[in-house]
């Protein structure tokens, strides 16, 4: 199969179903083509090496995946430059990914430990009781294209820790980072078949996901494929499932007099990435009377930022959007916007001609009949006006997803009514929607996932809880309900 695209589109082709080829969203150029990865044969390699791996002890997989930190940070200029070639995000950004890659491994050994550590108790005569933790065996990790190191490294070295084997599909949209990540870890000493990466489309990511060798399955992505993953899955409660899915944002902005300051977190929070991030702020709530004069300031912010390559100088604040589908998509929202009620403050623009750069666009919805509830993936950001704070919850909630929401401003009274009334898995104040920290959960709720929080919880699907009594010797007598002798 291959899809026939104009000069300099972002491509990703499958040739004749046996080979990914992927190109740069900023040039079109060709980075990286691969073969077609074999489903069963690496589910088939991956069981074999499972028992070995989980045999070893906790400080031997420790150990190793501090290994691969340190082979992360002599790799660090390389990870970058591939991540911001295939991603098109500024090469600044693409290093700070790299940077999370490394922190990664020690949050997640303190996770582990935290999370998962052994307990005993002492029952006298009846013995101690345990709880202990065991892995699942083979975990399939479905990575997505916006942070291509760092979300699928968020499962992977968790799950390894934890005595689980990995077999890693990076999206097709990016595999050249997937596999140079993979390339790291082995290069630190961890065996091929404990941790393989399937190189393939959505064909081999089905086969992947419903194949009867693995024993999870640990998501990224867009909810449209969480879903379909959960229910292929719906019939199979042994098979572990954790999805990360997208969001339908909201920032709330409410009496301050920092105008400035809420009009930088709410560019921040809505165009940081290209808007490519799932956490990104996709709706701009705001008090009425202040709406001239927040919106206006955004507006300015937003005309200044800079769009461009990832090694452009000076260097971009936002690259292009992955690629032209993906542009054209979200051009045909803002038009459908502007058709239904939606009123422009920042028209979206096509910058270069066959490529995916994006200026960052901003449409007031106030005023339309009914407001599309989905996850608009890119630098689109859509305001609303209300008049009480009531009002501003219950449009925040207008959605049947539920992973981040910020309030700006407002009273400690305000931010106390907001966390306890918005349906939100990630919920800050005076901070961005986005940037959330690692050593904390990470995950959402309704459409944005199934609760399964990552990042620093990320131990809890990765290891199962034993509970267990123990005595060394058997020792038990039948005192009720017996004859006599």
């Amino acid at each position: 199969m291959l899809w026939q695209t104009e000069q300099g589109k972002r491509v990703v082709e499958q040739v004749s179903g046996h080979e990914i080829i992927s190109h740069e969203p900023a040039t079109g150029d060709e980075v990286w083509r691969g073969k077609v990865g074999d489903v069963d044969e690496i589910v088939a390699r991956a069981r074999r090496a499972w028992p070995a791996w989980a045999a070893l002890p906790l400080t031997n997989r420790i150990e190793m995946v501090r290994r691969f930190a340190n082979e992360v940070r002599k790799e660090s200029d390389k990870l970058a430059t591939m991540i911001a070639r295939e991603t098109g995000k500024p090469m600044w950004e693409a290093r700070a990914e790299v940077e999370t890659v490394v922190n990664k491994v020690e949050i997640s050994v303190r996770a582990y430990a935290d999370r998962t550590g052994q307990k005993k108790l002492d029952g006298a005569l009846q013995g101690t009781a345990a709880v202990r933790h065991k892995p699942h065996g083979v975990l399939a990790v479905l990575g997505p294209y916006n942070f291509p190191a760092h979300l699928p490294n968020g499962h992977i070295v968790p799950a390894l820790i934890a005595g689980n084997v990995v077999v890693f599909k990076p999206s097709e949209k990016a595999p050249a980072t997937g596999e140079l990540l993979v390339q790291c870890f082995h290069r630190a000493g961890l065996s091929a078949a404990v941790l393989q990466v399937l190189i393939g489309g959505p064909a081999e990511g089905q086969a992947l996901v419903g194949h009867d060798g693995v024993d999870g399955v640990l998501f990224t992505g867009s909810a449209h494929t969480g879903i379909a993953i959960n229910r292929k899955l719906a019939a199979n409660p042994g098979k572990m499932v954790a999805l990360e899915m997208g969001g339908n944002n909201p920032i709330v902005v409410w009496d301050t007099p920092k105008i400035d300051d809420a009009a930088a977190i709410v560019v921040q929070s809505a165009f940081t990435s290209a808007g490519q991030r799932c956490t990104a702020a996709r709706r701009l709530i705001v008090k009425s009377s202040m709406y001239d004069a927040l919106i206006g300031e955004v507006k300015r912010l937003a005309d200044r930022l800079i769009v461009g390559a990832p090694f452009d100088e000076p260097s971009p604040f936002m690259g292009p959007v992955i690629d032209n589908r993906t542009a054209d998509g979200l051009t045909e929202s803002f038009v459908y916007l502007l058709s239904n009620g939606g009123k422009v403050i920042k028209n979206m623009v096509r910058l270069r001609e066959n490529l995916p750069f994006l200026s960052p666009a901003i449409i007031d919805v106030t005023d339309m009949a009914e407001r599309p509830d989905v996850e608009l993936f890119g630098p689109l950001l859509q305001v609303v006006r209300v008049d009480d704070f009531d009002e501003a919850i219950a449009e925040a909630n207008a959605t049947r997803f539920g992973l981040s929401a910020s309030l700006v401003g407002g009273t400690p009274q305000d931010y106390n009514r907001f966390w306890a009334n918005i349906r939100a898995g990630v919920v800050n104040w005076n901070r961005p929607t986005n940037g959330a920290s690692s050593a904390a959960p990470f995950g959402g709720i309704g459409l944005s996932g199934n609760h399964r929080p990552s990042a620093y919880y990320a131990a809890d699907y990765c290891a199962y809880p034993v509970a267990s009594t123990e005595l060394d010797q058997p020792r038990a007598t039948i005192g009720v309900g017996l004859r006599s002798d």
